[in-house]
């Protein structure tokens, strides 16, 4: 990754490269380029409209649309106004979104056509949102993006962050119910980057005729982290509303895409689409992956096809994205055991293996990743309890389990917490168990990760009904769906006479998943 002496704030990412590089593109949405000239101007627009309209120093702005050009605009343009941006995953059921609105305070919320509905529904439980803008289409009442913007003026923005001001506020599903709203500042960002080429990561270096592929959704870290990397580095970014294999090989071509992000289900489906042997790849030197762990078999075959340097990391949305690397050196067709790790740490980052009172682990000793990096959260919004379970003297604790070799490689063996994760996306079993517990005939349910060759773990429910009570598979499966984002409703349901439990009445989960991950490595997939 470039350095630059004059980008500290995330706010100077588009001042500085309007003054130096005006006219390189800056993004390429549908049909539509934007200069890095134009992206200043459009950002200053917005720092200066959410003055306008009373958005004070550090409130909070929710943005609920697919990937598009905007959500950088708004980003950008909220942390040139102090402002913090809330990403909502638009997959999200009209409660889970409410429920964000309201614990983040936020007071304008920008929204896409195609979630207007969605938008009715939540606003009427809604206590924060003063005001509506519209991002595509329009509606009675709400302003349209275009013409918001067009009434701004361009010029400076007054205001000026802190390093400890936070920029972005990403929730996280939260393991009793309700998410967590993540707080990355703008030191979080600026703190990963190195002064100086590092040896071994060349992968981090760009040029000026580097494109990125934005691809993955821009509510996770993944999505919005790796397309503030381009803009920094002043990278040409190709952004997709969604992933959609058909698109992403399409553009592979016609823009010459150089680098890529995306987690190992969405290389599974570019893998599988009929065009991916016919597509020209010569341009990638890089393809860098993570969000969860990849089958062996699969990123064997990636290599074999995308012909480039891959990389792979790890981390999450509590430590601003990656935290470790495994560079392409220790990447093998053939395979190899490094292959099965996650890498080594980043320079700004530490990982330590801790048992249950905080103590490091000998290597090869099994316990709780532990990372201490300047890229750490801030903490959770207004969760005090949970950030100190989470923040612990200096060392932020992953919930994930694992170990470490000689060498310093982290191999990540099974998770503390019952997470899922399915396609990328985090789904804690409490959430899902709380949604299902509800329905009239159960009299008890505990949810489990199995593997799932597309979406690397698939939710199942294991359900112990009512005595004379009778229920389908697909009459749970639809009760979680109305109260639940789609993908983390269970996609399978056994149904079973007891559910096994300890003497304290704690239900083995882990007997429950044996018969499933049978003959794994791992209790990941």
């Amino acid at each position: 990754m470039p350095y630059y002496e004059d980008i500290v704030f995330l706010s100077d990412i588009p001042r500085y490269h309007a003054t130096h590089n005006p006219d390189q593109t800056a993004f390429v949405y549908e049909d539509k380029e934007t200069s890095y000239k134009d992206f200043n101007i459009r950002t200053e627009k917005v720092a200066n409209g959410l003055v306008e309209i009373g958005i004070a120093n550090q409130e909070r702005v929710a943005f609920m649309d697919k990937n598009s050009d905007l959500f950088y605009e708004v980003v950008l343009g909220c942390t040139k106004a102090n402002a913090v941006v809330v990403g909502i995953n638009w997959r999200l059921a009209p409660p889970e979104v409410a429920y964000i609105l309201n614990d983040s305070g936020a007071k304008v919320l920008f929204v896409g056509e195609e979630f207007f509905d969605l938008a009715d529904k939540i606003l009427e439980l809604s206590t924060s949102v003063e005001t509506v803008i519209c991002l595509s289409g329009s509606r009675d009442g709400w302003s349209s993006y275009q013409s918001w913007i067009d009434q701004q003026n361009d010029e400076l923005c007054s205001r000026q962050p802190n390093l400890d001001d936070v920029a972005i506020q990403m929730y996280t599903s939260g393991t009793t119910g309700n998410p967590k709203g993540v707080q990355l500042t703008h030191g979080n960002f600026h703190s990963s980057r190195n002064r100086e080429p590092q040896k071994g990561m060349e992968f981090g270096e760009w040029n000026e005729d580097d494109a990125s592929l934005v691809a993955m959704p821009s509510f996770h870290i993944g999505g919005a982290g790796w397309g503030i990397q381009g803009l920094y580095a002043c990278a040409k970014n190709v952004v997709l509303k969604e992933f959609i294999p058909e698109d992403v090989l399409e553009v592979i071509g016609k823009y010459k895409i150089s680098k890529i992000f995306m987690v190992p289900a969405a290389m599974k489906m570019v893998l599988d689409h009929p065009h991916s042997r016919k597509t020209d790849y010569s341009n990638i030197k890089y393809i860098l992956y993570g969000a969860s762990p990849i089958p062996l078999d699969l990123l064997k075959e990636a290599m074999e096809v995308f012909e480039c340097g891959f990389v792979q990391l790890y981390g999450m949305t509590e430590t601003c994205g990656s935290v470790t690397y495994l560079p392409p050196e220790d990447h093998s067709i053939e395979g190899n055991e490094r292959m099965k790790s996650a890498g080594k740490a980043y320079p700004h980052c530490e990982i330590s293996i801790l048992d249950d009172e905080s103590k490091e682990l000998a290597l090869g000793e099994v316990g709780e990743i532990a990372v201490r990096s300047t890229s750490n959260m801030l903490g959770y919004w207004n969760l005090p309890d949970e950030t100190a379970k989470t923040l612990k003297d200096g060392w932020l604790r992953t919930g994930d389990a694992g170990y470490m070799d000689s060498d310093g490689y982290v191999y990540v063996h099974d998770r503390v917490k019952d997470m899922i994760v399915s396609g990328g996306e985090n789904v804690y079993p409490a959430e899902v168990e709380s949604a299902i517990f509800g329905h009239e005939k159960i009299s008890d349910v505990a949810v489990i990760g199995i593997p799932d060759d597309r979406w690397g773990e698939a939710v199942k429910a294991v359900v112990v009904l009512k005595e004379g009570e009778s229920a389908s598979e697909e009459e749970i499966i639809n009760f979680a769906k109305e109260r639940i984002a789609g993908f983390k409703s269970p996609k399978s349901v056994d149904f079973i006479s007891e559910l096994p439990r300890n003497p304290s009445g704690k239900i083995l989960k882990k007997e429950l998943r044996a018969p499933y991950w049978e003959g794994r490595e791992r209790q990941i997939n």
